[in-house]
């Protein structure tokens, strides 16, 4: 997202994009460069927490990154229309607070863009459910896109 922003209203293609853009720059877990995809005063709902603004999205994003070791995510166009894009995401952790279990989170997104192509909310729902090693589907090296995610996990 740090190129030229693709701009509301969005087509399927540039809608898909975008999700593609946001999977790969929340996968480089750098907070700030992260922050800059939302607008300054960006509203987020992320599970329980209510955050506003660039400082307050850069602070939650390095405590969850701290919790949140070997984050890998994995995010996929659910729906679009004219500045609006929700997501389906799935994404895998080992949890620091709960002696490094590794653990998948199951959710949904629905954004909303202003006339720049910036991010200005950011609604997230998500469920984490406990994994062994063996249920891993992001396993070092493996590219998050060949990863094949059956219907049951939709």
């Amino acid at each position: 997202m740090a190129d030229a922003p693709l701009k509301p209203p969005f087509t399927e293609e540039t809608a898909r994009q975008k999700v593609k853009k946001a999977q790969d720059l929340w996968n480089s877990r750098d907070p700030e460069r992260v922050a800059r995809a939302y607008t300054p005063d960006s509203i987020w709902r992320n599970r329980n927490l209510f955050l506003r603004g660039t400082d307050a999205i850069v602070a939650f994003l390095h405590a969850k990154w701290r919790r949140e070791q070997n984050y890998r995510l994995r995010k996929e166009l659910f729906s679009w229309h004219d500045n609006k894009i929700a997501v389906q995401f799935w994404y895998e952790y080992q949890d620091a607070e709960d002696g490094m279990k590794w653990k998948r989170c199951y959710g949904l997104e629905d954004w909303t863009y202003n006339e720049q192509g910036i991010m200005r909310k950011r609604q997230m729902s998500g469920n984490d459910v406990e994994i062994g090693e063996d249920g891993r589907w992001y396993q070092d090296g493996a590219d998050v896109e060949d990863v094949q995610i059956g219907e049951e996990h939709w």
